[in-house]
């Protein structure tokens, strides 16, 4: 199990804030799973915000020993580039927000 994940074509890491609380998932959007775990699934809006191509899931288990990230198509079961496919810009730019967000929020440090 890892603390630190990265999604696919970012050159950043990132790993679990030594200072999360249960508290602080929640209250910026994570939800409980039924086994404990805290999952958080973003829309990564770029133009629209009612139509965006990728998602952003992140995953942190219930004891916060291992992290997942990943960006995926609209229904979720494909992993996506967003760094190296084409007119992504604004879809980065939303991506890099988000991470700062949760930065910000003592629930991931970047590394």
């Amino acid at each position: 199990m890892s603390t630190k994940a990265q999604v696919l074509g970012d050159t950043d890491f990132y790993e679990i804030s030594p200072e999360i609380k249960k508290y602080a998932l929640l209250d910026v959007g994570f939800q409980e799973t039924k086994q404990g775990n805290f999952r958080l699934e973003r829309p990564i809006n770029g133009d629209s915000p009612y139509d965006a191509r990728y998602v952003l899931k992140v995953t942190i288990n219930k004891d916060f020993s291992n992290l997942k990230m990943a960006t995926t198509d609209k229904s979720g079961l494909h992993n996506l580039n967003i760094f190296k496919s084409k007119n992504t810009t604004q879809e980065v730019e939303d991506f890099r927000y988000l991470m700062k967000f949760l930065i910000d929020k003592n629930i991931l440090v970047k590394r």
